[in-house]
């Protein structure tokens, strides 16, 4: 009989496809055989314990700049502190200087990751609104889909970054003619920004005045309006954190007409809501969107379900805790929140041990469906052939969420005494146990750029 390199063995099998039980085997860096009673020269015993792909977080934010700050978890610890969440992959952003070509501006954030990572990374390439009306920018689109990085992030809000309706169209408009994908942020910035300096002349400064400046209707807006854009463009649209179910409304309208739309929401829209802007801790709950009502929770929890929304991602993007309150105003407050460790706990706990998601929707929405939908050939499954990323899951242990057991380099969570169902054991990753209960024993620097590919235009069914 074979001897492979390390077998995890004796554990439940989980895919987007089946539950079943196995051994899996690998050999090198890859998944050689999935079946019973194989054998390695190393062995992890995954006794009553779920064998899953390694997760993948199509939505971070590591050291990046915001205004005078900059997100506090830098490309070792962010990555460091998903490997113990059980992510392997994460695909973080270029955001180009006005006038930097767009390959020199993809070169040095590479050089700012590699050799630093924990995990393999892939990255999106932003189009600013300084960079959307320039013909040069625009035509080293191919380049960059060539270098591996076939997904291209605009922003509907924030002066400087949104694009106005025509640059919209016109880069979307370019992206449709290569095998790519256009990633939105789905907000109407104009309107924010008067509601936001009404609030401002008025006297309403708290943190709780962030939320009522961007409500539930100017993303539903932003978003159909990016929907009916990339239509006529004929340009397929990802929508990223969705927060609420006018929003979900517009893309779930659009995919039972035959669009190609897809949407991501996060943990924070899942479990947090916006009474947690309320009180002397409320500014460190900013983000944009901001966290919504119960109901809204309830309709994104049914749309995972029902596959109307395909992704959950987390928008890690930290601040400390000084720079979350001390700002004069709402306006101030460096905006997100951390989450890049707890994500696969959290839906595990919140998602399938509350049986709004089943273990197949579980393993599809963190592991399975990021990976298709974004081109991470050789990712997001237990097959063979397939990188040895796995996840060795405990659904049965305990773990009370706070700084003492996370490892971002942030000095709070948002999901301080949450008490979780589930955690990872083991993090393998490219067929290296890198995690092992609960202490890293890998090695910063040994993940790796993922050069992505999407092998043609997405369909309205791409990631079935």
């Amino acid at each position: 009989m074979k001897e492979f390199d390390l077998v995890v063995s004796n554990g439940t099998i989980l895919t987007a496809e089946a539950v079943y039980s196995a051994d899996v085997g690998i050999s090198g860096k890859k998944i050689e055989s999935v079946a019973r009673e194989l054998r390695g020269g190393r062995e992890l015993d995954a006794t009553g314990c779920y064998v899953l792909p390694g997760a993948i977080d199509v939505h971070v934010h590591l050291q990046m700049p915001v205004g005078s700050y900059q997100s506090c978890d830098d490309f070792a610890s962010g990555t460091l502190a998903a490997a113990h969440g059980g992510t392997t992959t994460v695909i973080d952003f270029v955001v180009p200087e006005p006038g930097q070509p767009l390959v020199d501006a993809l070169a040095a954030r590479r050089a700012e990751a590699d050799g630093r990572v924990a995990i393999d990374y892939g990255l999106h390439m932003t189009i600013p609104a300084w960079h959307a009306d320039q013909a040069s920018a625009l035509a080293q689109i191919p380049k960059i889909v060539g270098a591996g990085v076939p997904t291209f992030k605009l922003y509907l809000a924030y002066e400087g970054l949104r694009l106005d309706d025509a640059q919209l169209y016109t880069v979307l408009k370019t992206i449709s003619a290569h095998p790519a994908l256009a990633i939105a942020h789905c907000e109407n910035g104009p309107v924010c920004d008067r509601m936001r300096t009404e609030a401002l002349g008025q006297g309403q400064t708290a943190p709780r005045y962030h939320a009522l400046t961007r409500p539930p209707r100017q993303e539903a807006e932003a978003t159909g309006r990016c929907l009916d854009i990339a239509a006529l463009a004929g340009a397929p649209l990802y929508v990223v954190h969705v927060s609420c179910a006018e929003a979900l409304q517009r893309i779930t309208s659009a995919r039972r007409s035959g669009q190609r739309a897809y949407g991501e929401t996060c943990p924070q829209y899942l479990t947090l809501s916006e009474g947690s802007l309320e009180g002397p801790k409320g500014g460190f709950f900013v983000c944009a969107p901001p966290p919504r009502t119960e109901a809204d929770q309830a309709a994104l929890w049914a749309a995972l379900s029902g596959g109307e929304l395909q992704i959950i991602a987390t928008d890690h993007c930290p601040f400390t805790a000084a720079e979350k309150t001390h700002a004069a105003d709402f306006t101030q407050i460096p905006g997100g929140l951390p989450g890049i460790e707890a994500r696969l706990s959290l839906v595990h706990t919140y998602g399938v041990a509350t049986g709004r998601l089943s273990l197949r929707q579980w393993v599809s929405a963190c592991c399975t469906t990021p990976a298709r939908l974004f081109g991470l050939q050789g990712k997001g499954r237990v097959a063979p052939g397939f990188d040895a990323d796995l996840v060795i899951f405990d659904p049965q242990r305990q773990l009370t969420l706070g700084t003492a057991t996370l490892h971002e380099q942030v000095d709070w969570t948002p999901y301080e005494g949450l008490a979780l169902q589930g955690w990872p054991r083991f993090t393998v990753s490219r067929g290296q146990v890198i995690v092992k209960e609960g202490q890293f024993v890998g090695g910063l620097g040994q993940g790796r750029f993922v050069q992505r590919s999407l092998s043609a235009r997405p369909t309205a069914d791409w990631t079935e």
